[in-house]
């Protein structure tokens, strides 16, 4: 195996211990130093001498490889110990955190690797070290085994806390036995448990997505900051926060029901909440279209919101209307009068165009259609993450923003569900 550091360089004083010892341990050494150095200062573990290690990062953060190098420099310096690895699935176990890319086969120089046992799911190592896998979804298995550290991946996606009680009664070998939790975070029980224990036995260590830039396809990082940029899924997935229910919003996750498809239609109309000004600062223009079912329910099926100009967003709603072939399009025109009628009329004269005047608060507005979803007369189809966060944290007392992709969601809704046009039957 080649390796980036070698013994002479580093360890020239040292000679005489470093010639003494087997290859395997060598290897494993400059292995370890070759990811200390590599490794950017919040994926290293504590300086601290740490029982429980609770990595919370975005995706591609990275902390696939930070618990893998961890868990196996443990196992690699200490001759003999146990380790346990559990994922969310047995599958998951083998193919991300054994096979995959930062798994252990790829930084486990070959020289201390005896036997990888797939079928038995245990991998052994040259100094007598081994290692087990469990899967989260069948927390009985870890009764009994005993070991000296594990790790345990994506442990936001583990069904319930019960594997994780099971994993910390095994772990009682040794003088510190040692816990490295990575995971993308939820507000579940299970994660706000172990914050509330940071400083007390657990230290935590938080990371996002776009430290990790070097590492990752630039045209992967734009499309990730495009479609999820300051949305709740990208506050978690991406930026790592553990977000609670908003008190009081009108929407909750529960609420907001997903299908693949919108049956036969009856009506389909685009609504436009307006930003009437332009440039970095300015609001952005609500665009979503929904539709009447034949089923009588509704379902929202685009959300072309845009901060653009006001040319740019007029020729997005009419691209919207021609490529769903709606029926109608409904514009707020409190700020903008006869504005935003005329910036349509000018990309299609002949627009079937509703203005709509807002004339209660945006709350009261809201809650008969956040009574629909609490009905479950209303479904999406797909998921529009942008737009579902602005619904779940969407609650009196706590507008600091414009709304806008919720104020749109509304007056179609309302334009679809209390106002009877004659049906007009379409199929997508």
């Amino acid at each position: 195996m080649t390796h980036a550091l070698t013994a002479p360089t580093l360890w020239q004083p040292y000679s005489n211990f470093w010639t003494s010892w087997p290859a395997p341990r060598q290897a494993a050494v400059l292995s370890r130093l070759n990811w200390l150095t590599a490794a950017r200062p919040g994926q290293l573990p504590p300086a601290s001498n740490w029982h429980t290690w609770l990595l919370l990062a975005g995706r591609g953060y990275g902390k696939t490889r930070c618990g893998a190098e961890e868990f196996a420099w443990q196992l690699m310096r200490h001759d003999g110990w146990r380790g346990a690895i559990v994922a969310p699935t047995m599958a998951d176990a083998r193919d991300t955190c054994v096979e995959g890319e930062s798994g252990l086969l790829s930084l486990l120089p070959p020289e201390c690797v005896t036997n990888w046992n797939r079928s038995q799911n245990e991998i052994f190592l040259s100094n007598g070290s081994r290692i087990k896998l469990f899967s989260a979804d069948a927390p009985e298995r870890l009764r009994g085994p005993q070991h000296h550290v594990a790790w345990g991946d994506e442990v936001a996606a583990w069904p319930s806390s019960d594997a994780l009680d099971q994993l910390r009664f095994g772990l009682r070998l040794g003088v510190n036995p040692k816990l490295i939790l990575t995971t993308t975070p939820k507000p579940l029980d299970l994660i706000r448990e172990l914050l509330t224990q940071e400083g007390q036995g657990v230290v935590v260590t938080r990371g996002h997505t776009f430290e990790n830039a070097a590492n990752l396809a630039p045209a992967a990082l734009r499309e990730l900051r495009t479609r999820y940029e300051g949305t709740r899924l990208g506050r978690q997935e991406l930026y790592a926060e553990v977000i609670d229910e908003v008190a009081g919003a009108l929407w909750s996750p529960a609420m907001i029901k997903r299908v693949n498809c919108a049956p036969a239609l009856h009506r389909l109309v685009i609504a436009v909440d307006p930003a009437v000004t332009s440039g970095e600062n300015a609001d952005s223009t609500g665009i979503i279209a929904a539709g009447l079912g034949a089923d009588e329910q509704i379902y929202v099926l685009a959300d072309r919101t845009i901060r653009a100009s006001p040319d740019a967003w007029a020729r997005r709603v009419v691209a919207l209307y021609d490529e769903l072939q709606a029926d109608l399009v409904i514009g707020e025109v409190n700020q903008g009068g006869d504005l935003v009628e005329n910036l349509l009329r000018q990309v299609a004269p002949q627009l079937p165009f509703k203005a709509v005047h807002a004339n209660r608060g945006k709350v009261l507005r809201a809650e008969p259609v956040a009574a629909l979803y609490e009905q479950g007369l209303v479904h999406h189809v797909g998921m529009f993450p942008a737009l579902e966060g602005e619904m779940t944290r969407f609650a009196p007392g706590t507008l600091v923003t414009s709304p806008d992709r919720v104020d749109a969601l509304v007056w179609a809704i309302t334009e679809l569900k209390f106002h009877h046009h004659p049906p007009r039957l379409r199929h997508l």
